[in-house]
């Protein structure tokens, strides 16, 4: 079982494949730097497509040797993303990444009905994983940045997303902790519904290759201490590797806690469903969570 970033990078590199890589606007620092040391890594054959002279810069200021990259001049935004998509629609890429583009003209270009990503009927989600030191594994969670406030239905194709990821990550079984405001099976309160239910499609199979209990208050989930306090009985309490959030509020607090107010912490983000997966970051981002985020996107790819 992976439980750092550092574990992902050795097992990428014990596979031995390269996974090609396109990045759409991809002319800044952040972006090309972490793209630099995955290629470096040697888990990824990086395309840039942007404004070739923008790139150029970064190399020449960073000291970074320009051959590692395959660029293809687009000096325009919003061609350049498109451009980017239509390399991986044509499965001459196994991964796309955001660059310096908005995630609205990013996801417009993934969506766009004739020209973009995501197959008919499909669920695009986003998952997260994090590394904190006050955990003794990574966490991986769902949903952050793209659907605001999922069904049941939704949730549970997010279930599945996030148990491909743990798979992909050498979890053979992972616990899912589907959380809400309390461990009580609330019936007034939506979110703990909606966790019972799909707690129960755990238990019969309906959603497969997991344990899945739920509501869980995200203390349980995490805190073998909190379980023991309440005395809560779960095969997931405590232990849990996925974190499926009621909606996108409190998922992107819990991510944006992590990473304000918990030192030393590692993070990662993709979003899931379209025909690859697709490294979205903000522009602010690290290198590290880009380099993180690449690494999870090829593990996944």
């Amino acid at each position: 079982m992976i439980s750092s970033f550092k574990e992902i990078f050795e097992l990428l590199k014990a596979k031995g494949t390269k996974k090609k890589l396109v990045v759409a606007w991809g002319v800044d620092e952040h972006s090309i730097n972490a793209v630099y040391q995955a290629a470096k890594m040697g888990f990824v054959e990086p395309t840039l497509v942007g404004d070739k002279k923008l790139i150029e810069e970064v190399c020449k200021k960073d000291n970074l040797d320009e051959s590692v990259f395959s660029i293809i001049d687009n000096p325009k935004e919003i061609p350049a993303v498109a451009q980017a998509v239509a390399i991986v629609k044509a499965g001459e890429a196994d991964f796309l990444m955001k660059g310096l583009c908005s995630t609205d003209k990013f996801m417009h270009a993934i969506l766009n009905k004739e020209l973009g990503l995501l197959p008919d009927k499909a669920v695009m989600s986003h998952v997260a994983v994090v590394e904190n030191p006050m955990y003794n594994k990574l966490m991986i969670a769902s949903d952050m940045a793209v659907i605001p406030a999922p069904d049941l239905s939704q949730k549970q194709a997010m279930t599945k997303y996030c148990i491909n990821v743990a798979h992909s990550m050498g979890i053979d079984t992972p616990k899912v902790a589907f959380i809400g405001c309390t461990e009580q099976m609330l019936p007034k309160i939506q979110s703990c519904v909606d966790a019972a239910l799909l707690a129960k499609m755990c238990d019969r199979g309906q959603i497969k290759g997991c344990i899945g209990d739920g509501p869980l208050a995200l203390d349980v989930a995490i805190s073998e201490e909190a379980v023991k306090i309440k005395k809560l009985v779960s095969p997931v309490a405590g232990d849990a590797d996925i974190l499926i959030f009621p909606n996108i509020e409190s998922c992107n607090v819990f991510y944006k806690c992590n990473s304000q107010l918990c030192p030393n912490v590692h993070q990662a983000g993709m979003v899931v469903g379209a025909k690859v997966p697709c490294v979205l970051s903000s522009r602010a981002d690290s290198i590290d969570t880009k380099l993180n985020s690449i690494a999870i996107a090829a593990l996944s790819a």
